[in-house]
């Protein structure tokens, strides 16, 4: 998929982003996220016609085409596909690729943090995609990065929009009964991620969509992330990635609830206050 609806990127501020290349065809045809210094975190459709040998991976990337002064390529060595990965259906549709070398972090690669095990993403958090992909449904690819921010949309909205098949190993999201933005072709693998304070958390991979990447009767398609923890830290054993526990209806109680605490000290100390001079 590619981004619809987007804007231009500024260079730098996706620093996990991942532009995966065939070797030989020389062009981007997914995307990926530095999840630590020797893996990228993909969509295992990406990979299902593909070896490790003609994989090159692109870090610090920002456009296609033209100089990218802080970029470093790498090798795949290994392509992990979930074993339980189902195509046509899309569940499970996540990849590991271990790099033939470790990259080294700079401000414009740097690994993203996972969302953990249990996290909660309610309808309506604020995601960002990012990608190469078309930049409408029959139109070229862009040249440089793209990001675009949509909702996250209800579990039980999206399994409406798709007639079933949404299982509780994807997240949606998108403008239902709007569109115009989305990811699209050319997007696949790569990362979706909300803001939580300083920390960015990769909630979901680019999975799939609707033909046409701006319908606005469907929502994007996402792997989610957290569902996959344990398989993840199962492939890589030491160095595991961050993962990031990210819980927004928790977040907004923990506010509240603070925000409740400095109302009721306020509160006593003009009480307090009124009866001293009083």
């Amino acid at each position: 998929k590619k981004i619809v609806g987007g804007e231009n990127a500024t260079a730098g501020s996706w620093p996990w982003q991942v532009s995966i290349h065939h070797k030989i065809l020389r062009v981007n045809f997914c995307g990926g996220s530095l999840i630590n210094k020797d893996w990228v975190l993909s969509a295992a459709h990406c990979f299902q016609d593909y070896s490790a040998s003609v994989i090159v991976m692109y870090f610090g990337r920002w456009r296609q085409w033209g100089s990218n002064p802080y970029e470093i390529s790498r090798t795949a060595s290994r392509i992990i596909i979930h074993a339980n990965y189902d195509n046509p259906k899309f569940d499970n549709d996540i990849a590991l690729v271990k790099l033939s070398s470790s990259v080294t972090f700079s401000d414009y690669i740097r690994p993203v943090c996972l969302a953990a095990a249990g996290s909660k993403f309610a309808a309506g958090t604020e995601s960002w995609v990012t990608g190469w992909g078309r930049l409408q449904s029959e139109g070229q690819s862009a040249n440089i990065l793209q990001e675009v921010i949509i909702p996250i949309v209800s579990h039980k909205d999206c399994n409406k929009a798709y007639g079933g098949g949404i299982t509780n190993n994807m997240i949606c999201a998108g403008l239902l009964n709007e569109g115009g933005k989305s990811s699209c072709q050319g997007d696949s693998g790569g990362p979706v991620v909300s803001r939580n304070g300083s920390l960015w958390i990769q909630s979901g991979i680019v999975s799939f969509g609707a033909k046409r990447c701006d319908d606005p009767k469907y929502p994007s398609v996402f792997v989610r992330v957290s569902q996959f923890q344990f398989w993840i830290d199962s492939i890589i054993g030491g160095n595991s990635p961050g993962f990031v526990g990210f819980n927004n209806n928790g977040f907004r109680s923990s506010l509240s609830l603070l925000l409740f605490s400095i109302s009721l000290i306020f509160f006593i100390h003009f009480t307090f206050s009124i009866y001293l001079s009083s």
